[in-house]
């Protein structure tokens, strides 16, 4: 068993807030201080921090500290005003990205909370300390879940592949530890394999347009020291049939639909299109919170239009290690940039959960209601 290094992508203690700022990744590591909600939404908004798990506890975590500050400084007289403060706050925060469904999870399980807690609450120094620690308990169990989440998904891989001596696993966008509170969800399985000593090699896509996979999944691989080869978006399909080592692509999601069908970064349905025709596994790594049971199909996900200067423009550093942004499509050229697609069930091989491995059933469709409850 080979011990495991990992980046930190939130650094929290009470009252004090800090994201590694991933849009100057890999060339620059800088924690940014998130000092409340304002805050909390831009760096979500602006993807500076990113990953369904780390949106969700960075909103909530810059809700804590902006209510910390607030009751500190005399701001809350009553528990109503810091009810609905609280309220208000998260509905606000939920704008940030829509698509992320742990987002609205984390939301509404905190806005519940809270408005059980208030009912006999006389002071609001316990509504302020019961979202507090409850906020803080999402850092705590987002690490664990994933370390379950690796553990079930290498497992599963083992059990399934054709040949357990030779096993690559390819990956897309980023779903490392700088996408969680640590770990990582799909790439916490590759890293789980490589810490069973039963990793051969990691491939990770470039991920167009805004290069997670180059900027953040190859950065987290270098880092921890596992053997890994970055590759176009679209060497994707040619890579299968010249290495036939590659036998899981394995993937994150920011929603799963309750029939299965999933929204991940952009280029994922592509990716699974492939993997169905070369006859490999295609496994979707995500917590329990990703999951949506209110949303029957993926035709009913919303899906995020970006900015069309992130498809047209490329940001590094030149030469002499000066940052830079170029152009690199013609002037007036129309732009088309949704942030996710839809994989649909019938090409995802498995869901793997903090809780286990959802499989289809003797129908051959995905039962997560059931699996759920």
């Amino acid at each position: 068993m080979k011990a495991a290094k990992t980046l930190e992508a939130i650094q929290y203690k009470r009252g004090d807030l800090r994201i590694l700022d991933q849009l100057l990744l890999p060339h620059e590591s800088v924690y940014e201080r998130v000092c409340d909600i304002q805050q909390g939404h831009h760096v979500i908004k602006a993807m500076k921090t990113r990953g369904a798990p780390a949106i969700a506890i960075v909103a909530a975590l810059s809700l804590a500290v902006d209510i910390h500050h607030r009751y500190e400084s005399g701001q809350f007289t009553s528990v109503t005003e810091v009810v609905q403060f609280i309220k208000n706050s998260l509905e606000y925060l939920k704008t940030s990205r829509p698509t992320a469904v742990n987002l609205f999870d984390a939301a509404g399980k905190l806005d519940t909370l809270i408005a059980q807690y208030s009912k006999t609450a006389t002071d609001p120094s316990g509504v302020v300390m019961t979202f507090i620690e409850a906020a803080e308990q999402m850092l705590v169990d987002d690490v664990k879940d994933n370390k379950n989440i690796g553990k079930y998904g290498a497992d599963y891989i083992l059990q399934n592949v054709k040949d357990k001596d030779n096993i690559s696993v390819l990956t897309h966008c980023n779903t490392g530890s700088l996408a969680t509170a640590g770990w990582g969800t799909a790439l916490g399985i590759i890293r789980s394999l490589h810490s069973a000593g039963q990793l051969k090699h990691a491939y990770c896509t470039e991920t167009r347009p805004y290069n997670q996979g180059s900027r953040l999944t190859a950065y987290e691989l270098v880092y921890e020291d596992i053997p890994s080869t970055l590759i176009c978006d679209n060497m994707a399909s040619a890579l299968l049939k010249h290495n036939k080592g590659v036998q899981a692509i394995v993937v994150g999601a920011d929603r799963v639909a309750a029939n299965g069908d999933t929204a991940n970064k952009i280029g994922t349905y592509q990716l699974a299109i492939t993997a169905k025709y070369h006859g490999i596994l295609f496994i979707v790594a995500a917590p329990t919170t990703s999951i949506d049971l209110n949303t029957a199909t993926g035709d009913d996900i919303v899906i995020e239009q970006r900015p069309a200067e992130e498809l047209v423009t490329v940001a590094g550093i030149t030469k002499d290690n000066k940052p830079a942004t170029v152009r690199t499509a013609a002037e007036n050229i129309n732009v088309w940039n949704p942030s996710f697609d839809v994989t649909p069930a019938s090409l995802i091989s498995a869901i793997v959960t903090e809780k286990g491995v959802i499989v289809k059933n003797n129908t051959n469709v995905f039962d997560i209601g059931a699996y759920i409850k």
